[in-house]
């Protein structure tokens, strides 16, 4: 399943440093997504339940780390671009994603990889 915009700031985060609690994760996102606390929580227990997340309570509150991969979901989330709104029949070219921050060489390799194999229909995130 694929991650709202909202999900994926989470998820970006997450993919930098994990496990984070929900507050420290809400104190990032806070100027971003303009949300009150309770309102990341909920997001955080939607994502846990979409199969996004997976939670560890530690003490009295909730850590949360990835459960999916920052590739394949980004190969995912390029795939469906692609085709659903610029109506392309191949993956979007690597080198639009050569200027980001998120990913590394490696990261870029594999994404290339990822999206070869949506394109002859295999598995996403």
């Amino acid at each position: 399943m694929q991650p709202t915009a909202p999900e994926l700031e989470i998820l970006k985060l997450l993919w930098q440093l994990q496990p984070q609690t929900g507050r420290e994760l809400h104190d990032q996102l806070a100027d971003v997504l303009g949300w009150g606390y309770s309102s990341t929580r909920k997001t955080l227990e939607r994502m846990v339940d979409k199969g996004l997340l997976v939670a560890e309570l530690q003490g009295n509150q909730n850590s949360y780390s990835a459960q999916v991969t920052k590739v394949a979901t980004l190969a995912a989330l390029a795939q469906d671009f692609a085709s659903r709104v610029l109506e392309l029949k191949q993956p979007m070219p690597l080198a639009m994603f050569a200027d980001s921050r998120l990913l590394t060489a490696d990261d870029l390799q594999a994404l290339e990889q990822q999206l070869q194999q949506l394109e002859q229909g295999g598995d996403s995130c």
